[in-house]
């Protein structure tokens, strides 16, 4: 069990560290359209999703390999980590900026920071008490619809209101990938 906590923080500290590298990465390198599909490409709530989605996706890849054996819940649980936290930062971003009527930065990096922690704060209990063991499928099959669903709609995305860019950036008219 000790290995295991050791292990989730350094899960956290390791995509909080490479989702902000990632939130660069589009631009560093010249909008690379292979980096687009893994990193964001605008300023919008889903394309930020990615910042927790990639890191966690392959830092528990290197979890379940390490521990299946060790923790036989260990894949249900992290397939449930990565989706609470994927969808933590919509609910966080959209109920602050819901009460304050805009966005504010630091809110917007905690909103990151506070759902890569829940994401494996609940992977880490869940893989203890094994209540979703009898759903590692669904689990995983929603990661994988997730994933292909990161992928389309990086370039073709639908016009619903979490692919629009930030109320900031719509005001300061930053250019989108999209228009």
């Amino acid at each position: 069990m000790k290995d295991l906590k050791r292990y989730t923080i350094i899960g956290i500290l390791s995509v909080l560290v490479t989702g902000t590298l990632a939130h660069f990465l589009y631009d560093w390198t010249d909008k690379n359209h292979i980096a687009g599909l893994f990193t964001p490409v605008n300023e919008s709530v889903w394309e930020h999703m990615k910042l927790l989605f990639f890191p966690m996706i392959m830092y528990s890849l290197i979890l379940i390999l390490k521990f299946r054996n060790k923790y036989s819940c260990i894949t249900s649980a992290l397939c449930f980590g990565i989706l609470a936290g994927v969808f933590l930062i919509p609910f966080f971003y959209y109920t602050y900026t819901s009460i304050l009527g805009k966005n504010v930065f630091v809110f917007d990096i905690s909103t990151f920071i506070l759902s890569t922690v829940l994401a494996f704060w609940l992977s880490y209990k869940l893989t203890l008490s094994c209540k979703l063991k009898s759903y590692t499928f669904l689990l995983c099959i929603l990661v994988c619809v997730l994933f292909i669903c990161f992928l389309i709609f990086t370039y073709y995305p639908p016009d619903t209101a979490i692919f629009q860019v930030h109320l900031y950036y719509i005001k300061t008219k930053a250019p989108t990938p999209y228009k």
